[in-house]
Order: C-alpha cells, then structure tokens, then sequence
C-alpha cells in the first residue's frame, strides 16, 4: 500500500507469514500499531473495508476465532527504500462493523509474538541447577521456529541454586513467568521486531538508556520545525527513592541503606534532577540475602527516577525516518528547561493512504540538557 511519496507499507499474512494478496492489501485502510518500552505487550488494529459477501470477511473471522490455524501479521514499512517492521505478531479478535452502500468494515486486532507466550500454563516445570538467565533461553527456545531470537543478559543474582536446596519450578505461561524474573532482577522484557520480516529479537536484561540518539525532534523553530505536536510536564512527585534493609549478622538489626537511580546504563539525561519528595522503605528486603536486596532497589529505584515527560505527534515524511521506542531522542527548540535527550517510552503508529503520523512518550530523570547540543 503506497502511504505518501517514498513511504510503503506492506502486510504479510498466514501461518507462515507471505505476501497478502492484492484483494486484502486494496482493502486495508487503516493501521494503528502500539509500540512500548516493555510494560505491556505491542499490539496491532488493522481496518479493511470490504463487500459484506466478501469471502476475505469469512476467513478473518474464521481465523480471530480461532478456527483455524494460527494467523500471523507482519506489517513492514519501507521508508525511502529501506524496509523495517513495525509489529510481528498474531490476531486474537475480530470484529464486525456495519457500513454504508454495501461495503463494511472488519477491524483486526491482535499482539506481538509475546502473545503465543500467554497461551498455555505449565505449572511445576522444574528447572533444576539452572539461573534464571538459562531458565528464560530454555524458556524462549520454544518459539525459535517462529523467527524468535533471544538477547538475554544475565544479572549480578544469576547463580544456580543447589539442587538439595531449591528446584525453581515455573509458575503460570511462558510470558508470565518470564516477566515475573524480569521483575526480580530489575530487568524489562520485550519483543522487537526485526532486524528482518518475519523475525522478532526477544530482549530479556537491563532497561538501556545509552547509545547513540536519533534525530531530534525539533519544535517552535519555524521551517525547521519537524512535530507537529510536543507538550512537556514536570512531575516531581514522580520520583521516589527507595531505602532496602539488610541485617546486621551478629544483633540481627536492620541497617538501611538508600539506593540511586543512575547506573552505568542509566545515566542522567536531566542536568537538575528534583530531591525525592518521598522515601520508601522497602522492609521485605530485609529477609532476602544482601545481592537480592540491592537488585530490588535497583529495581524500584530504576521505575520510579523519571519527572520530566513528554507527549508529541510527528508526521514521518517530514521527520524523515520512523521515530523508535525504547531508544534516545534529542529535542531542540523547547526552552532550557526541556531541550536535551530524552528516552521514549512508546510510540504509536497510525497510518492511512495518504497520512503516516506518530504519536510518542518521552521520559527523563530531571531538568536542563547534560549535553551541549543534540545530534540534528
């Protein structure tokens, strides 16, 4: 489907997932995908408008049914002829919407790959000697034939357990108990799409807010002005520090300890970062061994270091390149207090014939830049 001039879309349907037939790609009018930085799952609403005796209307809903087998989307955008995915996933409802002259719409919907995770329980699968990390790439090798490539990078608390001691057993889905050891160790897990149609990388480690920054995004600069939109908010009621407990081995008293939220891969992108207006105490550490305490203050303290935030929408053909969640972007033109770089938190595609716009949350630890200038 052509977009706007040097911008197209493509789909890639079925079980193994080929190049959708002329009659479904004429068809489809509108695509939303949601793109986040690893809270909820990524999903996908597709909109055809189709002849109400049209046999494509059938096998849609056969398919978000689950009558037949298992539909898989992949939905690529070719910018100025290089080719991305925007989501890899697979449809889980479809639904029906009347129309005018004889034509209705069908909205598909569904998620990425992370949804086929959600679909069966295993409880009691034991894992034994095994850390978490060889847990989450036994885990995830089950969905290799799917184009599922595992980037797992283990933590400090990453160690076996003894088998005389502890046999770790999963509790609830594949997807569940991944992002339940993601939590325990600070960790966020996503899929991403790509580097090719038709594979996903399945990210199980550290939130990442270090690498080179995108283009930025540039406001209130006249000509020179590439969002359309781009608001900012100031929340320092946002932020909290978190104090962990560890016991003193000879009185058994509980010392505290007050942890930050910079890490090396978390560095500050806000030069004045607020005081925290509130301090809390994080007493369930005080049971857990010393490694594990620190990690859940790393953790606590990781999703919760953010006050400054901000909300935007973009047009693609005029930014030039699809803005990328779970990335740095820089901002210009938005006052001293705003400028500088930022981490986006998620992005939202919205595309029709004609019309490719971005909608996009932004995320950092504080006010003012810590860099000169942002890469244009």
């Amino acid at each position: 489907m052509a977009i706007q001039s040097g911008i197209q879309l493509s789909l890639k349907i079925g079980p193994v997932p080929i190049a959708a037939p002329r009659e479904v790609s004429d068809a489809l009018v509108r695509v939303k995908v949601e793109d986040g930085s690893g809270g909820t799952q990524s999903g996908f609403e597709m909109t055809f408008e189709l002849p109400a005796r049209s046999p494509l209307r059938t096998l849609f809903l056969l398919a978000g049914g689950g009558s037949l087998p298992l539909m898989r989307v992949v939905l690529v955008v070719t910018i100025n002829g290089t080719a991305q995915s925007i989501i890899d996933g697979v449809t889980t409802n479809v639904e029906a919407q009347p129309g005018e002259g004889g034509v209705s719409r069908l909205v598909v919907k569904g998620k990425d790959l992370s949804a086929l995770m959600d679909i069966i329980e295993i409880p009691g699968l034991p894992f034994p000697a095994m850390p978490p990390s060889a847990r989450i790439l036994l885990v995830l090798a089950k969905y290799a034939a799917f184009g599922v490539i595992p980037q797992v990078i283990p933590s400090i608390l990453d160690i076996p357990p003894l088998p005389m001691q502890q046999i770790p057993q999963q509790r609830g889905s594949d997807y569940a108990y991944v992002k339940r050891l993601a939590g325990e160790a600070g960790y966020v897990f996503y899929l991403e799409p790509g580097p090719t149609p038709g594979t996903s990388k399945a990210y199980w480690g550290p939130e990442i807010r270090v690498g080179e920054p995108q283009p930025a995004l540039t406001t209130n600069m006249d000509a020179h002005s590439n969002v359309e939109q781009l608001t900012f908010n100031f929340d320092k009621e946002r932020k909290k520090m978190p104090i962990v407990f560890f016991q003193e081995p000879i009185s058994k008293a509980p010392i505290g300890l007050p942890i930050p939220d910079v890490t090396p891969l978390n560095p500050p992108l806000g030069l004045v970062p607020p005081l925290p207006p509130k301090i809390e105490k994080l007493d369930a550490t005080s049971h857990l061994p010393a490694p594990q305490a620190l990690m859940a203050g790393l953790a606590y303290a990781g999703q919760n270091s953010d006050s400054v935030f901000g909300k935007g929408k973009l047009d693609v053909a005029r930014y030039g390149r699809l803005l990328k969640s779970r990335q740095l972007v820089g901002v210009r033109g938005a006052g001293v207090a705003f400028d500088g770089l930022y981490y986006v938190k998620s992005v939202t595609h919205e595309i029709e014939r004609g019309s490719y716009k971005q909608n996009f949350t932004l995320a950092r630890n504080g006010l003012v830049s810590t860099i000169p200038a942002v890469p244009t």
